[in-house]
């Protein structure tokens, strides 16, 4: 057993059994149409917790067979309406190869500039949800002020130079640059946008950081936080935001998703 491991023996006195961890596939058909329910899951949550601005916001994953191309969200399609049938298939030309529908062209600049940088990430997520575009505005890093916090301590960078909608890849490049080897960044200005190795870390990710903006905006406003220590910030970041801890995270918002909408699996 694993340090951390959560077995059966250990709840209930009889044999013990691991979590599950990341799935493996036999073919790569089954991976992607196994990324795409992922991704298409994905938009359904944005929609679920308000991460839609209008024509704003684009989740990526990588095909797991052509890996310069990825599935992204048909450009002006709620976030709520998405689902797999409806997702389309890019290359880092911006040429696409499977689908009908156009394609933001900040979706292309940014996640095809990340996806070509960054060869070991699968998935990006970037919206312009509420509490993140309002801590974005301070042009800061979150700080380790909980638990969770702890996830994005020294694994989240700050891109402070906003030059106003992102059309040109070039931009997309200097976001790539600036995430380094982080999972996160903070684009000032603008809004988040994380990475992660699976689509299901990368989601749940986001979903998490948006929370943290949100808990340390209301902690300043009550006060000054107290910083847990980089020690301890830096064990609890290993444990929590590993990535089988961050996929296995998602799993439960995703029987939360499918169950309320199935029709996202079509």
């Amino acid at each position: 057993m694993t340090k951390g491991t959560i077995t059966r023996k250990s709840i209930s006195g009889k044999e013990a059994r691991s979590l599950p961890g990341i799935p493996e596939f036999a073919t790569p058909a089954a991976e992607r149409l196994h990324r795409k329910q992922r991704l298409a899951a994905g938009f359904r949550l944005f929609s679920h917790f308000g991460f839609d601005e209008g024509i704003a916001g684009h989740i990526t994953v990588r095909d797991p067979e052509r890996t310069d191309h990825f599935w992204v969200n048909p450009f002006g399609r709620h976030f709520s309406q998405i689902k797999v049938s409806d997702l389309v298939l890019v290359n880092h030309d911006g040429v696409v190869v499977e689908g009908d529908a156009l394609v933001n062209g900040a979706a292309f600049a940014i996640h095809s500039r990340i996806h070509a940088a960054h060869a070991d990430i699968v998935a990006a997520a970037h919206a312009h949800s509420f509490y993140g575009k309002t801590w974005a505005s301070l042009g800061r890093a979150l700080d380790p002020i909980s638990q969770d916090a702890c996830a994005l301590y020294r694994n989240h960078a700050v891109f402070n130079n906003f030059t106003g909608v992102v059309v040109e890849t070039e931009v997309g490049d200097r976001i790539a640059q600036a995430l380094a080897d982080n999972m996160a960044v903070i684009l000032q200005n603008h809004g988040l946008l994380t990475m992660g190795r699976t689509v299901d870390a990368a989601i749940y990710l986001f979903l998490l950081m948006e929370r943290c903006c949100q808990s340390q905006l209301m902690a300043e406003a009550a006060g000054e936080p107290i910083r847990i220590p980089h020690e301890v910030a830096i064990k609890t970041r290993d444990y929590i935001a590993s990535d089988h801890s961050l996929w296995y995270s998602f799993q439960p918002l995703y029987d939360f998703i499918v169950a309320r909408q199935p029709d996202l699996l079509e």
